[in-house]
């Protein structure tokens, strides 16, 4: 199978919903990220907080899920209802270097 048929193979997940393998990939990246709220990955791929945890617990190793729970359980940037008021972005400004 070469990379570009993998790119557009659906992957059905939480809520049944088909995802490519880049859609999947760039959701556990985001997850991954201290900065991107769990509300981005909501509005951008219409998975709650409950379905993007069922989709990590079948997409990482055993030990990667519960490190990765760990990381997040309480993590103030990854819910914008706990974030400052101040913090509108979900970057650093320095991240992206033009």
């Amino acid at each position: 199978m070469n990379a570009s048929s993998t790119q557009t193979k659906p992957i059905t997940c939480a809520g049944n919903r088909g995802l490519t393998t880049g859609e999947l990939s760039r959701i556990v990246e985001m997850a991954w990220e201290d900065r991107t709220p769990f509300e981005a990955i909501q509005q951008l791929f219409a998975l709650n907080e409950s379905a993007l945890i069922v989709l990590m617990r079948g997409h990482l190793k055993a030990r990667s899920f519960r490190l990765w729970r760990q990381r997040v359980t309480g993590r103030k940037t990854k819910h914008l209802h706990l974030r400052s008021a101040h913090v509108n972005r979900a970057y650093c400004p320095t991240q992206y270097k033009r």
